[in-house]
């Protein structure tokens, strides 16, 4: 199937609880095998529930990517920092299928996450991309319009290495143009 075949017959919706089996899985190969997040072990799927339950509750937006009845990617916007003067401020996340990347999944399904949280009223969104080698992801942002940061050099060990993060950052509808 070529790509745009398979992206016009991609399906995002909102997650819901029967799809975190799928999100686990897509998480743990994440966890053990990359650097996008700086978590060392994979939760379980009980933990991955109440993460999304309290993102949910908190109306943050969780979406899927769904091909043929199966979850190929998710993507979700979280709480930048609990304090309150950053809560017009997401933080997102989003995660592909290991052999999945490269076909268009992750920009549409961004590209949904942002129009989701705009929708949300939230003004700013940044991403804090794990691995400064992670050129996929910092590409894909670049494409949606995030701006670069910043780097945070040698924050995170994992894999037997130091990792930097990379900041990048959207405005989000009105932005900072108007009062939040």
């Amino acid at each position: 199937m070529s790509d745009s075949v398979f992206l016009d017959q991609l399906i995002l919706r909102e997650c819901d609880e029967t799809d975190i089996p799928a999100i686990t899985a897509i998480y743990r190969h994440a966890v053990l095998n990359g650097c996008a997040t700086f978590e060392i072990a994979p939760p379980s799927e009980a933990e991955m529930k109440v993460r999304r339950r309290l993102m949910v509750a908190a109306n943050y937006p969780y979406l899927v990517a769904e091909s043929e009845g199966r979850v190929v990617a998710y993507a979700y916007a979280n709480s930048y920092h609990q304090r309150p003067a950053y809560s017009k401020t997401v933080e997102n996340s989003i995660y592909v299928r290991d052999g999945m990347q490269g076909r268009g999944v992750g920009h549409r399904l961004l590209t949904a996450l942002i129009d989701a949280a705009t929708a949300r009223g939230f003004r700013q969104m940044v991403a804090v991309i794990g691995d400064s080698a992670n050129i996929g992801s910092i590409r894909l942002h670049e494409k949606l319009g995030f701006s670069l940061i910043g780097s945070l050099r040698a924050v995170g060990w994992k894999h037997d290495r130091w990792l930097d993060t990379v900041l990048m950052q959207l405005p989000l509808g009105a932005g900072d143009a108007e009062p939040g």
